[in-house]
């Protein structure tokens, strides 16, 4: 198939859907000539650097979209914002009209795509966990009788819940209002075990004072696909959004943005996470599409 064809045959299965209650997000940029992305600490997706600058994988893949929007709306003037939000507000801050555009590690699935839409998935994750290197935790079943954290109104909380029910493991579960707060209980053991995607966790682990203190154990407890969120019914915008993710990855350019994230030293810390890009990202980009994670 012909490469613009295949492009338009895909956009129109990625912006199906219908228009009622439509944001319109075009329209807000053109007037306030201002593109607000959310972020979130969430290295190295997502952060402030030294400079007090927003950077990361996500930020970089969400400031190619920003020009995108600035060359589709002849905006040469567009403002790109950047404002900070918390594993909670990055969702009222899309609803209230206070982020066009979420970038970062959230997960697309398919209970928030009744609310929100996403683009097609940058990474894909898997649940593990973070312990002390003393803590003698080695799997999930290791957690029985144990006070586990994660942080607060991710996926992971409902996910550890079910498993905790399941396998009748009488967890304790305390909730961090970040990742980082939740990195700093099991540091100060406040807590056994941090359950969460298992690139935070490494990045989290690198970055620490002593990263030999810390290990990221168990057998992935799911797949978390990772994707810029937005608003929901915004077709016109999503346009904009998903045509240039697609350019993005006919071009090759998320392979080399991939390598420049994961595979070499990185800020703040200088840290490299050495994740080669795993099968499932490598071969969804064969086929990209937005309906992922049900």
């Amino acid at each position: 198939m012909q490469r613009p064809l295949y492009i338009a045959v895909l956009l129109s299965t990625l912006l199906a859907g219908g228009l009622a209650h439509a944001a319109d997000t075009v329209s807000k940029i053109r007037k306030t000539q201002i593109l607000s992305i959310g972020v979130r600490e969430t290295p190295p997706f997502a952060f402030t650097d030294s400079n007090q600058q927003a950077n990361g994988y996500a930020i970089e893949l969400c400031n190619k979209v920003a020009d995108a929007v600035k060359k589709e709306l002849k905006l040469p003037n567009l403002k790109v914002q950047y404002v900070t939000v918390d594993s909670t507000t990055r969702f009222s801050a899309l609803t209230e009209d206070k982020i066009d555009l979420e970038c970062g590690s959230t997960t697309n699935n398919a209970e928030r795509r009744k609310k929100y839409s996403f683009s097609i998935p940058h990474f894909f994750s898997s649940v593990k966990a973070l312990v002390r290197t003393d803590s003698g935790i080695k799997n999930w079943n290791q957690f029985r009788n144990r006070t586990i954290v994660t942080t607060k109104s991710t996926t992971t909380v409902q996910l550890l819940a079910q498993h905790n029910d399941i396998n009748s493991l009488n967890i304790r579960l305390i909730e961090g209002n970040s990742d980082q707060e939740s990195f700093r209980m099991v540091e100060e053991r406040k807590a056994d075990a941090f359950p969460m995607d298992d690139v935070l966790l490494y990045s989290l682990k690198a970055e620490a004072k002593k990263p030999a203190d810390f290990m990221v154990i168990g057998d992935p407890l799911s797949i978390e696909p990772y994707s810029i969120m937005m608003r929901k019914d915004d077709l016109a915008f999503k346009k904009i959004v998903d045509t240039e993710m697609l350019r993005i990855i006919h071009d090759g350019e998320i392979y080399k943005i991939y390598e420049r994230w994961f595979m070499r030293a990185i800020p703040p810390k200088g840290a490299n996470l050495s994740m080669p890009m795993s099968f499932l990202l490598r071969d969804s980009l064969r086929f990209p599409s937005d309906q992922v994670g049900d």
